[in-house]
């Protein structure tokens, strides 16, 4: 739920609230919404909505902005960033690469860990029943990361988390149409028959059409939040 600048977000005691507890909260704020693209970051306000002092809010944000997720112009402050098309088009290119080789080094799943996948896409399916997007968006990406995690390949794993995070804002408007959510909802079943199966050639099939849906619905939104526009 989107929360105003004046409410103090919950969380441990002021006391242990640093630049990593801070960094943490402002990326939740960007890959819900709650802070849009090419929205300002204002030190002041954000040190008061998170009940610390400024040292740990410009600690977090030279943290965020060293990740890419925000940027720091001269006069300007800190911004969150706006991706251009080919950005977005470049954030896929390295997708495509990196989560091919992770999803075919993964191991057979044993009963366990098939079955928490199985729990994060009925999660998944219960958020798009219910229309609850930024619900279904979370899930989502748990469901995906359970499968990449498992991977041996932890640096790779690692960079297509980042990659997630700065294309993750503008997913929502993909999950809009009924029919897209149902589709995603069928291309993750096949994806559980194909790890249940062992089969990472057909996994790898399943995800790169998973993917190629994801871009294409995203890119119609970039079109119209081009950097600069209005």
């Amino acid at each position: 739920m989107r929360t105003g600048d004046d409410v103090t977000e919950p969380g441990p005691p002021a006391t242990v609230r640093g630049a990593d507890w801070v960094a943490t909260e402002i990326e939740r704020m960007i890959v819900t919404g709650d802070l849009l693209p090419g929205q300002p970051i204002r030190q002041e306000q954000m040190a008061e909505r998170l009940g610390v002092s400024r040292l740990p809010i410009r600690e977090g944000l030279l943290q965020l902005a060293s990740q890419g997720l925000i940027e720091h112009r001269r006069n300007a402050g800190y911004t969150v960033v706006r991706l251009e098309q080919s950005e977005f088009d470049q954030i896929y290119l390295m997708r495509d690469a990196l989560e091919r080789e992770v999803l075919a080094s993964l191991p057979a799943f044993d009963a366990d860990s098939l079955a928490e996948v199985r729990r994060l896409g009925e999660r998944v399916a219960e958020a798009a029943e219910r229309g609850d997007l930024l619900e279904m968006r979370l899930a989502n990406q748990d469901f995906h990361f359970a499968m990449f995690d498992r991977s041996p390949l932890g640096l790779v794993v690692s960079e297509i988390r980042r990659l997630w995070r700065l294309a993750m804002p503008y997913h929502a408007a993909y999950l809009f149409d009924a029919e897209v959510r149902r589709r995603v909802i069928a291309e993750h079943d096949a994806m559980i028959d194909a790890l249940a199966d062992h089969d990472n050639e057909r996994l790898i099939g399943l995800m790169n059409e998973h993917r190629r849906g994801g871009e294409a619905g995203t890119s119609m939104l970039l079109r119209n939040t081009a950097r600069g526009g209005s």
